[in-house]
């Protein structure tokens, strides 16, 4: 992995993990669904925009069609809409330690369900992460979280997982500005139904709002999904989901020092197994030293 790759991995759990904080604010002032909606209009809009200026065409590979059409249907709409819901009843932190379990969820997948090959190693960090998330639920759940939020959150992280694999037919055949900003318009057509459905126009227009929702819409909303496409281009996808295993780490420390969000002791406990766990997992499936390398320019 080149010192670029690693930057841009970085750089993605960063952004990645922040969108929590941000939507924590967002959502506190404005209806969830519409403001996600709003967010994706505008991300996708200026995605477009750019790419087109940058001669893209929206004229894509079936391929691409699809994964556009499924990424933005369960990680935009599904994934990000069900958070930003759940986000009115549970805290920032929580909601991203979930959300950072999905490598786990795909390794979890592959194995029982696919038949996958999985290292010892391997299959000693999935348990060991599941461990982490079931150390972080109990401790939760007996402090009185709400379980309807909860609930959300983990058919969200299930939806995300769908998404993630959808990203390697996104990332090939060039366009990938206008891959980006399509299925962002793709979540946000979604979204504007669901939120004329289900919520009535009440914003509390303040000076947070304003910032929280320009920042989730250009930072998380759009530099983190093209870093991310980027990075699975250049690394492919079982190396860039190894950079999830920060997130977890990131999602709580911003959330408290951002929003002031409380950790106890097993809320850390969890943290550091789950990280461990998507760290162990990953290196399992990553190709061995002596195998070539492809990246893209």
């Amino acid at each position: 992995m080149d010192a670029r790759a690693l930057f841009l991995g970085i750089a993605f759990a960063v952004m990645w993990s922040s969108a929590f904080t941000s939507a924590k604010i967002v959502v506190a002032h404005a209806p969830p669904l519409t403001a996600l909606a709003f967010r994706f209009a505008i991300s996708g809009l200026i995605a477009v925009v750019i790419a087109r200026a940058l001669g893209q065409t929206w004229r894509l590979t079936p391929p691409q069609w699809r994964a556009t059409v499924v990424f933005g249907l369960c990680q935009n709409a599904l994934y990000l809409g069900l958070n930003f819901i759940a986000m009115r009843t549970i805290d920032a932190g929580l909601a991203s330690i979930i959300a950072s379990t999905m490598p786990l969820l795909v390794a979890l997948v592959g194995w029982l369900v696919f038949r996958e090959r999985l290292p010892a190693m391997g299959v000693t960090g999935l348990l060991a992460g599941l461990a982490g998330v079931a150390l972080i639920m109990g401790s939760r759940i007996s402090g009185g979280v709400d379980m309807g939020g909860l609930a959300l959150c983990i058919v969200a992280v299930v939806a995300l997982t769908v998404a993630t694999l959808s990203v390697r037919g996104a990332s090939s055949g060039g366009n990938l500005l206008m891959v980006v900003g399509l299925q962002m318009l793709v979540g946000s057509a979604i979204l504007t139904v669901a939120a004329l459905l289900f919520e009535e126009w009440q914003v509390d227009w303040t000076p947070s709002l304003i910032l929280a929702f320009a920042y989730t819409t250009l930072v998380p909303g759009l530099a983190a999904t093209l870093t991310w496409f980027v990075l699975v281009g250049r690394i492919g996808a079982t190396r860039a989901a190894s950079f999830h295993f920060l997130n977890p780490f990131l999602g709580v420390a911003l959330a408290a020092l951002v929003l002031g969000e409380q950790l106890g002791p097993l809320d850390l406990a969890g943290v550091a197994i789950i990280m461990a766990g998507i760290l162990a997992v990953q290196l399992t499936k990553a190709p061995a030293p002596s195998a070539p390398r492809r990246t893209s320019a």
